[in-house]
């Protein structure tokens, strides 16, 4: 019953965190909120949402190493697997720059992460760090919004189209956006309940530590939302919206989802993950900047490289 539990969880959180995508774009959109902070923003945080619904209930369930394993997990698995995949489907081409600053960030994010994560365990105080450094990214990236109302020089940065949106409709009614976000909100915490409450007795059965299941099997099915809108936009040629939807991801879940967390409770760092995962964690965000600084196409080839890489993690770990 627990396979099933856990199975009927992920699924629940793949609805939701649709629904929630859907509904937070069109709303946004109908604000007047630029398509392009959507993209790197709400749509990324949206299909983040499982990973920090599974956070907090994991270390209110009284298993935090669920929570950290989850997020260091489902950024390896955001870049290898949700990057890998997509190629293996069209060639990747980078030709944003403002994919470069957002990259740039992310890394920044992810050396405060590590710092603090060798600095003990995070409490209510490295919380505030990582949501002040969440705080300022995203002032930042009101700031370049800016130039969707003036003449901006950068016309390629600020050119996204609504349409280049997954879930995207501009004749979607208010009643329509707003049920979108109600089984968002109603349906995320009810399948993060299911899946954690499930995959620590199937941890427990099998003799698995939680770390090991956040890494692996939360990690992977967390990271579906992003992998599902990754595909769709490497299926419409927009290469930039699939990269700033994993860059975007990335950010908050070091920044966002631990920060949050950190406020119910103390989130432990496990030695396997200080020794092994948070440095393959390190070396798949330094992977990407090979194509993001150097604008190198991710190919077919490069797809099925990164997909083995996971692949290879995958079995490391158990």
């Amino acid at each position: 019953m627990d396979f099933l539990y856990a199975v009927a969880g992920l699924v629940l959180l793949l609805l939701a965190g649709d629904a929630l995508v859907r509904g937070a774009v069109n709303l946004s959109l109908r604000l007047g909120v630029p398509a392009l902070i959507v993209s790197l923003t709400i749509v990324a945080f949206g299909t983040s949402a499982p990973e920090l619904l599974i956070s907090i209930s994991a270390i209110r369930e009284g298993v935090p190493g669920l929570a950290l394993g989850n997020v260091v997990g489902s950024n390896t698995a955001n870049v290898l697997l949700v990057m890998g995949i997509p190629a293996l489907i069209t060639t990747l081409h980078v030709v944003d720059n403002s994919t470069r600053a957002s990259y740039l960030q992310m890394i920044a994010a992810t050396a405060l992460f590590t710092v603090l994560a060798f600095l003990g365990p995070f409490g209510w105080v490295s919380g505030l760090i990582l949501l002040g450094a969440l705080g300022m990214m995203l002032a930042h990236a009101a700031y370049t919004a800016r130039c969707h109302r003036t003449n901006a020089v950068d016309v390629v940065a600020c050119d996204l189209d609504e349409s280049e949106l997954e879930g995207a409709d501009p004749h979607m009614s208010w009643f329509k956006v707003i049920g979108f976000l109600v089984i968002g909100l109603v349906g995320l915490p009810i399948g993060a309940e299911l899946l954690v409450n499930a995959s620590t007795h199937i941890a427990k059965s099998f003799g698995v530590s939680d770390t090991v299941i956040g890494l692996t099997l939360v990690a992977l099915g967390t990271s579906l939302p992003e992998l599902a809108t990754t595909v769709m936009a490497a299926l419409r040629r927009q290469a930039d919206v699939a990269f700033g939807n994993v860059i975007g991801s990335n950010m908050f879940n070091l920044l966002g989802i631990i920060g949050v967390a950190s406020f119910f409770g103390k989130i432990p760092v496990a030695p396997e993950i200080m020794t092994f995962d948070i440095w393959v964690m390190i070396a798949s965000s330094l992977l990407l900047g090979l194509f993001v600084l150097r604008r190198k196409s991710i190919t077919k080839i490069w797809g099925v490289i990164l997909t083995a890489l996971y692949v290879c993690y995958i079995v490391m770990v158990f």
